[in-house]
């Protein structure tokens, strides 16, 4: 196997040496011959004095060296024999060879894997508790019963709660269609656990909860993906677990959290995507220098990220903001892909990849999302015995062209061509936007997205405040709460993180910087546009492993590179590791308001500080 090699700087990674063992196989086996290294561009005078502020002009010389990141030899991944660890050595622990050369080969899984069993201990701990209809559960919860029973949501008498979680309990189902307006998948997914655990607190919550643990996984694995640092990789992996509102949200049966799952997903598979179609520009090179070829092949990766949008699109709509970056994000990359490669055009092979991935996306997103209106595409058209609009079509006709049923159609269009279901979907969907576009009702915990950085109004999902002796209470007065807040400490310098991140991308050209911010600003950017809109903290779910990215990034190069002096080496890594150690702090000290614990009420007051200052 040929070993890639030469000038790597867009892919040498933040903090650890880019030969660490356990590295990403990008090559699949197949030998990769570096290209003949060309001279370094000239710079112009005003290249040359924007580097005195710390930009660096990209270098095009090394194109097939530098599509892919150097890996260790054997196939891209660990040797079966590894040399001892240093580290081991000083503190006195001998392991034997076999089994040190087995954890150095399966460490990138074995580090994910043990960080992701340690956020699902947290969020399956007493994941039934508190034994109420917490928040939206109130609709999403009996939502999903009624899809999984009957294809399509349904009303719900005024004290169903109460049935439901009395004793014995009843479960007061009926077939009379009910109006909503978020698409099915995110309550396809929750009721999934009501069939299999029942329809109480805990199986509501189960598939939430499994979600958010594979989060975690999949977060570890990325970040190792990206950084080339099983390390960092896992470090993403604990702040995630430790993040107070993805551990809340973990916990509740609500949408966000399924949406963050498909979000994360997209971004995996476009990771994946970029490092399977660099591998295979550099072996195209090798064959026959230039880099221009119409088409860059069969894109699995790309088409499996549309899916996952398409999901996250049939979840909430947030997703098809996603859809419009991600496909801006991958045409930058084959962009810069192809200029690496040395190609003559690569803006103009980079317009023509554009024009290809984007209606292909638009596409399998669009098919996913119809297909997961199915279970109302099948209900009954009888008056109130399917979906809900499900037989409007058939009743079209002198109805007024601009008002029905007393929604304003921003988008009417009369295609009489079209099946009825087809066009019932679409005048559903016209209402669900008016919705959406005129939802100004005050609510107490509404906040700006100018607050969400700093966790400036939480969300109180459930609270009581019980007296002495009641709900375990030991003291005159006592609250229980679950608040949906993120771990303070870790909001605050994920913060200075996306600044950390700006730097990176807009002065040193990182590549890794731009793609977080990228997903950070699909994920956040499009709540500004609806400033009169109710909106909450909780809708910053989706975007949290971004944050975390942000926060990983920056620890990295708090540790610094491999070849730092020693005395570097030792001030960054006890720098980030007491950062670390004070975000998990942070998270156990507000454990009791996530979880909805008793605790005395002045400790309660004491946590409250970190939301009542900002």
């Amino acid at each position: 196997m040929w070993r890639v090699s030469g000038d790597l700087a867009p892919e040498t990674p933040i903090g650890v040496d880019h030969t660490e063992q356990g590295g990403v196989d990008l090559l699949s086996g197949t030998p990769v011959v570096p290209a003949q290294r060309e001279a370094g561009p000239v710079r112009s005078a005003w290249q040359r004095g924007l580097e005195r502020y710390g930009y660096r002009a990209p270098d095009r010389s090394g194109y097939a060296e530098r599509l892919v990141p150097p890996m260790p030899d054997g196939r891209g991944v660990t040797p079966r024999r590894v040399p001892p660890s240093p580290l081991l050595a000083r503190l006195g622990i001998v392991l034997p060879a076999a089994l040190w050369s087995w954890l150095v080969r399966w460490a990138g899984w074995l580090g994910p894997i043990g960080v992701a069993l340690f956020g699902g201990l947290l969020r399956f701990t007493s994941l039934g508790q508190p034994n109420a209809v917490i928040f939206d559960e109130t609709y999403y919860a009996k939502d999903a019963y009624s899809l999984w029973h009957g294809g399509y949501e349904t009303n719900w008498p005024d004290d169903a709660n109460n049935k439901i979680l009395g004793s014995p309990q009843s479960i007061p189902f009926r077939t009379d269609p009910s109006y909503i307006v978020h698409p099915p998948v995110g309550k396809w997914v929750i009721g999934l656990g009501e069939q299999l655990f029942g329809m109480h607190p805990f199986g509501w919550r189960f598939m939430v909860a499994l979600l958010g643990t594979v989060s975690i996984l999949m977060l570890a694995r990325i970040g190792r993906r990206l950084f080339r640092s099983t390390l960092l990789g896992c470090v993403a992996g604990l702040l995630l677990s430790v993040d107070g509102l993805h551990f809340v949200m973990s916990r509740s049966a609500l949408l966000d959290l399924v949406v963050m799952f498909w979000f994360l997903a997209a971004f995996g598979f476009m990771l994946l995507d970029r490092d399977r179609t660099r591998a295979l520009i550099a072996r195209r090179t090798a064959d026959r220098p230039g880099g221009d070829w119409l088409l860059l092949g069969w894109r699995p990766y790309r088409l499996a990220a549309a899916v996952s949008i398409g999901l996250m699109g049939a979840t909430k709509w947030s997703g098809m903001y996603v859809l419009v970056a991600f496909w801006l994000l991958g045409v930058c990359w084959d962009v810069g892909a192809r200029r690496l490669a040395g190609s003559r055009s690569p803006l103009l092979y980079g317009l023509w990849d554009a024009t290809v991935a984007g209606p292909l996306l638009l596409l399998v997103a669009s098919t996913v999302y119809v297909a997961s209106w199915t279970g109302w595409f099948l209900s009954s058209t009888a008056p109130d015995k399917g979906g809900y609009g499900r037989d409007w079509a058939l009743h079209r006709a002198g109805l007024s062209p601009e008002y029905v049923q007393g929604v304003r159609m921003p988008f009417r269009v009369d295609l009489t061509w079209v099946p009825d279901a087809l066009r019932s979907l679409w005048h559903y969907h016209a209402s669900m936007y008016d919705f959406h576009t005129h939802l100004t009702s005050p609510h107490t915990y509404q906040s700006s997205p100018w607050s969400w950085l700093v966790q400036g109004r939480p969300v109180s999902y459930f609270y009581d405040s019980p007296k002495l002796g009641q709900n375990g209470c030991k003291v005159n007065e006592c609250a229980r709460e679950v608040l949906a807040i993120g771990t303070p400490l870790l909001w605050w310098a994920g913060t200075v993180a996306l600044v950390y991140c700006l730097y990176r991308w807009a002065l040193r050209r990182d590549w890794r910087a731009g793609a977080v911010l990228c997903a950070v600003a699909a994920g956040y950017l499009p709540w500004f546009l609806y400033p009169t809109r109710t909106i909450f903290l909780f809708y910053a779910v989706a975007f949290v492993p971004f944050l975390v990215l942000a926060l990983t990034m920056m620890i990295g190069a708090m540790i610094g590179p491999k070849n730092a002096s020693r005395d570097r080496r030792t001030v960054g890594v006890v720098g980030a590791g007491l950062l670390i150690v004070a975000i998990m702090w942070n998270f156990l000290y507000f454990y009791p308001l996530y979880t909805g614990q008793t605790i005395p009420m002045d400790a309660w007051r004491a946590r409250m500080w970190f939301t009542s200052w900002i």
